[in-house]
């Protein structure tokens, strides 16, 4: 039994705890106010991530340590900086497999499948911190002063967070119209967070996947609309009414949310045809996506489900 050190409870985070748990192995997820998964193979411990000393602490004689940490949309520029250098201190100091968990922003608009081996191109701020944080880990992985890999996937699909396909399925259950700033028809790959989680356990304890990123499998890419009209039909609910937002709309809501001006950065990525190559990851580890299809199901029926009584 090993001990495996996770900074973060998102959906991520919590996916990771759970499946190491459920292996048998012993796990310590660590954020600000101790929050994390309830299970009794699972240590949550309230400590401030950027603290390095305080990191490197809880991560001695760990045989991993995951970064599964997602500060605010808007404060990337400024929290992420101290929080990855610190994780990658805490990593060097133990001696613990630096995982990280990534996307694909650093890669900027592209006109192309994205594979592990597209330029990391990116212009806008999140894209260049995203990407400052890789070259900095693989810096100190070919000085011999850590181990570090990172998996990236691209726009989430499951249960839980703020993903775009969480923005529209309960709308479109229940039966609203959706106005987003989204090209309902272009191809679009959708990562599963468990298999986010599959993923980034296998990279962080298999040493052929150190030294470099994967792209986490994903199913062929489908349009938004595919995966609100399946929704509809497994709900048996009216076909979803699915409007695009003009991007003049996204720009001037971005001038008082800060969550919408963020999203002007990353609007290419739903402006057409938005696809990632997963087979390196599949070849590689073996590790197959989980049918849209299924996820899709298992969406529905916890949108559908009733909620909790309150006491």
């Amino acid at each position: 039994m090993a001990l495996h050190v996770i900074v973060g409870a998102g959906p991520v985070g919590t996916a990771t705890a759970n499946l190491l748990a459920e292996r048998g192995e012993q796990v310590q997820v660590v954020t600000r106010r101790g929050t994390g998964p309830e299970h009794p193979a699972v240590e949550r411990v309230a400590a401030d991530a950027a603290d390095a000393n305080r990191l490197a602490e809880l991560t001695t004689g760990a045989a991993a340590l995951y970064n599964c940490a997602n500060p605010a949309y808007h404060r990337w520029a400024t929290d992420w900086p101290p929080l990855a250098a610190a994780l990658l201190t805490a990593a060097e100091r133990s001696g613990a497999v630096l995982a990280t968990v990534g996307n694909l922003y650093g890669y900027g608009p592209v006109d192309a499948p994205m594979t592990e081996a597209t330029s990391l191109a990116a212009t806008g701020v999140k894209g260049r911190v995203r990407n400052r944080m890789w070259a900095d880990a693989l810096d100190a992985h070919r000085a011999g002063r850590a181990r570090v890999t990172e998996v990236r996937g691209s726009d989430y699909i499951g249960l839980g967070g703020n993903s775009l396909p969480m923005m529209v399925l309960p709308k479109v259950l229940a039966g609203q119209r959706v106005f987003l700033p989204v090209d309902w028809d272009a191809p679009h790959t959708w990562t599963y967070v468990p298999d986010v989680a599959r993923t980034l356990v296998t990279a962080a304890t298999d040493p052929r996947a150190w030294g470099r990123a994967w792209h986490v499998p994903s199913p062929p890419p489908v349009p938004m609309r595919h995966l609100a009209e399946t929704a509809a039909q497994r709900a048996g609910v009216a076909s979803p009414r699915l409007t695009r937002m003009p991007y003049p709309v996204l720009w001037l809501g971005g001038l008082a949310d800060p969550f919408a001006r963020e999203m002007r950065e990353t609007a290419h990525q739903f402006a057409g045809p938005f696809v990632m190559d997963s087979s390196a990851a599949t070849t590689t580890f073996g590790i197959e996506a989980t049918p849209l299809d299924r996820v899709v199901d298992e969406m529905v029926s916890g949108l559908r489900a009733p909620a909790p009584a309150a006491c």
